[in-house]
């Protein structure tokens, strides 16, 4: 692990912020699939909110095989990808939206390394794992008026699928706080890759062992592929 110098802050990072801190509760439907209840519908919160271990302070994660834990405590998605697909899908798509707890500006997180640390507010964040699209996620954008058709398929094409995150130190986040890139580690694994190996490019599945402490979903998938 490297302190992030100056060329790892240029390109706007130093200019990274949160938009959005957006917490969800549970609701049911026919389009919430085998679990019947889903958060996935996130709200912004005005003021500061506790990023705990466990998550945020009153979000409420349904699925617990697939989703929230340590490795998956904060979920991140870009305003500039969301705008991606505000123009595909030609409608808004607000903050929360694709069940981010945190809307972020002027960082590419499909480039962040795994293991890549920020100072988010008073909280202590690390880059973990990706987030894979699921039918909860597909079901979502139907039911919010979106063509969500393929919407699994097409959302995993563009291959921008935003970070999961560690809360390695628990502190309050709100709106407006800058995103500090304070520690890099020494290997190129980035999202993207981690979600093109995770996804469609299985042969990439071994790089993403160098990684130190990484996520029991990534590693289990790595090691059967070599295994097979």
């Amino acid at each position: 692990m490297r302190d992030a110098g100056p060329d790892q802050l240029e390109g706007g990072v130093m200019d990274a912020q949160v938009l959005a801190v957006n917490v969800g509760k549970a609701e049911t439907g026919p389009w919430t699939g085998r679990v019947g209840r889903s958060g996935i519908r996130k709200l912004a919160v005005d003021g500061p909110v506790m990023a705990r271990r466990t998550g945020m302070a009153g979000d409420t994660v349904c699925d617990r095989k697939f989703h929230g834990g340590p490795n998956k405590a904060v979920y991140a998605f870009a305003r500039e990808d969301l705008d991606h697909w505000q123009e595909e899908l030609g409608r808004p798509v607000p903050d929360g939206h694709f069940g981010e707890n945190l809307t972020t500006s002027g960082i590419d997180l499909n480039a962040a390394l795994l293991g890549e640390r920020w100072r988010v507010g008073a909280a202590l964040l690390e880059v973990s794992t990706v987030r894979t699209p699921c039918r909860v996620f597909a079901g979502w954008m139907g039911l919010t008026g979106y063509d969500d058709t393929a919407w699994i398929k097409r959302f995993t094409a563009h291959g921008h699928p935003g970070a999961y995150l560690r809360v390695l130190e628990e502190g309050a986040v709100e709106r407006g706080d800058g995103i500090e890139v304070v520690e890099r580690p020494d290997h190129d694994v980035t999202i993207e890759l981690a979600f093109r190996a995770f996804t469609t490019e299985r042969a990439l599945l071994p790089a993403l062992l160098v990684v130190e402490d990484l996520s029991e979903d990534l590693r289990r998938k790595a090691v059967a592929y070599l295994a097979h």
